[in-house]
């Protein structure tokens, strides 16, 4: 009976924080997104799709791993405009790949998107939009300025580290 009760004790208090590794990643009203568009959703596109978008992540890391403010981003992503598109020509033609593309930096539609566990209303968004094609396949984005998704490039490169409650365990055991 004295086991239960210890169990019973340490699940009261131990449940209300077992999702606080799981935190909510809030994007800022003052944010700057990135998204790429494929042109549709066979498996080809996709993979263009996801070619681009790592051409273009390592790029802007490089290039925005300086920038202390939205206002110095907004500067970097409008200089480079056209380096971006000739990024974009390069490695389509490097992999063979004939679609179209168009590249915009402003203000841009967004549907409804659900990020880190935070639903994200459908509107305008300042952002760096490349569409290839008809734009008709589904899309990748992420968050520019805060740097969430440079951020999230470089954790890639690094080794997964799995953090484990000891008391979760126990409670997975045993109930």
């Amino acid at each position: 009976m004295k086991k239960y009760l210890i169990l019973a004790s340490l699940i009261l208090v131990f449940i209300p924080n077992l999702n606080k590794d799981n935190e909510e990643i809030i994007i800022p009203d003052e944010a700057i997104r990135f998204r790429v568009v494929a042109e549709s959703n066979t498996k080809e596109d996709q993979e263009t799709k996801n070619l681009i978008k790592n051409v273009l992540e390592k790029d802007l890391t490089e290039l925005l791993k300086n920038s202390n403010n939205i206002e110095e981003t907004r500067d970097i992503l409008k200089a480079n405009q056209r380096h971006f598109e000739t990024l974009i020509e390069r490695t389509l033609l490097t992999n063979k790949v004939n679609t179209t593309y168009k590249v915009n930096f402003g203000l841009n539609y967004f549907p409804q998107k659900n990020y880190k566990g935070v639903i994200y209303e459908e509107g305008y968004y300042e952002s760096l939009v490349v569409t290839l094609g008809s734009g008709n396949g589904e899309n990748w984005w992420c968050v520019l300025f805060p740097p969430l998704c440079l951020m999230e490039a470089e954790e890639t490169n690094t080794n997964d580290v799995e953090y484990k409650s000891f008391v979760k365990e126990m409670i997975d055991k045993y109930l």
